[in-house]
């Protein structure tokens, strides 16, 4: 397993698009905004891969108004699911952010993630609200 940021716009981008549908949107019956997958040119994007170049997770990092980096649409592989791949990502992402001289990492966590999160050390802040027609909490970690 190997992590790295990709390109916006690359056929890596694109297939981070596809797990991105599978995991998050398809149970909900969603799909993407098109206006706003065109705005992720301003976001990175980090990805697991497994050696075989296949993509195995992938997150988004949204750079925040206040200096804080947004971590969003974290999805893993669902047969991946279970092997620590996920921690792995959000390390590599916690190791970025530290690098590229943020000092906070924030994020919405479906209620499913948030021991998930509470585990790796991030902490809820303020009550549950709603967001893509389901429970979520915000979540923050200093870095």
């Amino acid at each position: 397993m190997y992590f790295k940021e990709i390109e916006f716009g690359g056929k890596a981008y694109y297939n981070t698009i596809e797990l991105r549908y599978k995991v998050l949107r398809k149970p909900l019956n969603l799909k993407f905004d098109a206006e706003a997958l065109a705005m992720e040119y301003k976001d990175h994007h980090l990805c697991a891969f497994s050696l075989n170049d296949t993509l195995a997770a992938c997150l988004i990092m949204s750079p925040q108004e206040n200096g804080s980096v947004k971590m969003r649409q974290f999805a893993v592989e669902p047969e991946l699911q279970g092997q620590s791949i996920g921690k792995r990502l959000v390390s590599f992402a916690e190791q970025w952010a530290a690098e590229s001289n943020y000092k906070k990492i924030e994020l919405h966590a479906r209620l499913t993630a948030v021991p998930f999160y509470e585990k790796l050390g991030y902490i809820i802040e303020g009550e549950e609200f709603v967001e893509v027609t389901i429970p979520h909490r915000f979540m923050f970690k200093d870095i």
